[in-house]
This record gives C-alpha cells, structure tokens and sequence, in this order.
C-alpha cells in the first residue's frame, strides 16, 4: 500500500477516474477540480503545477485521493487509516497552506503534518455536502425572474464572484475572467432579476458522473432577506436536473444556519462533514 504523486492531469484521470465516479456525490468537488483541469489546463487555478495523487491497495486498486491546485488546500477524498499518515510522508517537501479532509480524518493528518513541518495549526472552516431529495419550491417565491447569465453580465458575475469569496473568507479565483467565461458558457450561471436588474446568482458545477453541484449561491447585501437566494437555489436546482443530473448536491459552511437551514427547506439533505485546517508557520 502506498501513495504515488504526479502533476500530469491526464495520468491522474485515468488512473483515479474510476474511483472518483464510484462516488460521485462525495467526491463531488474532486470531480470538478479534476474535469476543470482537463478543460482549461493545469494551471487553470493558479501559477503552479497541481499535485495529485492516490492511494493503491496491495492488489492495485485506488482507495483513496488527494488534490492540491496551489495555492488552495491539499483536499482528500476518504481515506483507510494508513493513507493518512502516509500521507504525511508523501507531500513531505511540498508546501501545503492547509487541507480539506473528512471530519473524521482531519485530527490523524493535521497532527502528523504539523509535526513533520513544524508548523501550526488550526480550523478555519467546517462544511457539511448536502445531496437533493425532492425539490421543495417555496410557497411564496419572491418578484422577479431567473435567467441564465451571458457574455455581458461577466463583470457582474466577477465581481459578486470575488465577493463571495472575500465574505467567506476564501482564497479568491486566480484568474476570474477565465473561470465566469468558462461557466458562463456552458450554462452555469443562474441569475435572478426583480425590477430589470439582476439581484442575486447561483453557479452550478458540470455534469460529472451525473452529479452537478449547486455552488456560489450570492445575494448582495443590500438585497438580501427578499428570498432571491432561496428562490435562484431553487432555479439552478432545477436547471440541473433538467440536464439529465441524478444528484444534485451542495456544500455549506456550518457556522452559518441561515443557508444550512434554507437548504433543507428547499429539499436537501445531509451527506457528510468535512473540516479544512490552516498551516502556518
């Protein structure tokens, strides 16, 4: 048993594809990372070469992954207990700002990691994936209308993209012309006008083993508490399972109780957690 690192996308798909579609609604966003990679090159995250790896089985099979995309967090998908120290040992050298792991897995790595790199560490987040049972529309949607975003609406959608991030205090897209243009062209950005004016937006991920992630759900801040999130939610919802999507899932921060509780409302339920830890020095 044992890790094997590369930085060719191409390699880690053939060799880690199957694993990841054999559970598409947990692997959710390693799915994406993985298919944005493909389509838009290695560096479509930052400046760097990704760092990609997975865990073999004596007889060869993939039982675990990780992908980094520097600068952002090494992610891993499930893992067996020995992948995790493992690990450590694998990314040894690399400088990793922090990692997205199972919760159940998070103490084993960031413990083993900050003793090996000597650095500190702590918990800036705790996530919760949820996957779509049956689409509950809200009883009184508010004014206004959705409509998919074009060309023209991209720097609109980037600024309230960089918002989003800046307001979850998320390392911001390196390059957010290219990932709107990218969305936008395919279809995945929802907007929901009142008035002529658009007034909230939500993304929604490619199709990837029939699952689509609903993500960037941002309502600015002097439009907020009218029901336009919930209500545009409920449209990219749709919009996914309308493409032929099985499961349609989402994450939320767990520190804010006003989209956990808007999502269940809406339909979804709970999956699993996750915990991203910071390292530094």
């Amino acid at each position: 048993m044992s890790w094997q690192l590369t930085d060719d996308v191409e390699t880690f798909a053939a060799t880690a594809g199957d694993f990841l579609r054999s559970r598409p609604i947990e692997h959710t966003v390693l799915l994406t990372v993985v298919g944005t990679l493909q389509r838009r090159g290695p560096y479509a995250y930052g400046p760097k070469a990704p760092v990609l790896g997975w865990w073999s089985t004596p007889a060869g099979q993939v039982a675990g992954v990780l992908v980094q995309t520097p600068p952002h967090p090494v992610m891993f998908s499930e893992l067996p207990p020995r992948a995790v120290p493992a690990a450590v040992l694998a990314l040894e050298g690399h400088a990793l700002p922090g990692a997205n792991l199972p919760a159940d897995a998070v103490d084993g790595f960031a413990s083993g990691w900050r003793r090996r790199a000597g650095v500190r560490t702590h918990i800036v987040r705790r996530t919760r994936l949820y996957r779509l049972g049956s689409l509950i529309f809200p009883p009184e949607p508010p004014s206004g209308h959705a409509r998919f975003a074009r060309p023209e609406d991209s720097g609109l959608v980037q600024g309230w993209l960089l918002a989003f991030h800046d307001e979850i205090g998320e390392r911001r897209p390196a390059d957010p012309a290219a990932a709107v243009d990218d969305r936008v062209a395919y279809g995945g950005v929802l907007l929901w006008e009142d008035g002529g004016q658009p007034v909230a937006m939500a993304m929604c991920s490619q199709p990837e083993a029939g699952m689509v992630r609903v993500q960037i759900v941002y309502t600015p801040p002097v439009r907020r508490g009218r029901g336009y999130g919930g209500a545009v939610t409920v449209v990219a919802t749709q919009a996914a399972l309308d493409s032929g999507a099985r499961d349609v899932v989402l994450n939320t921060d767990l520190a804010n109780p006003t989209s956990n509780a808007l999502y269940q409302r809406l339909g979804y339920r709970p999956v699993e957690d996750r915990v991203i830890v910071e390292f530094t020095a």
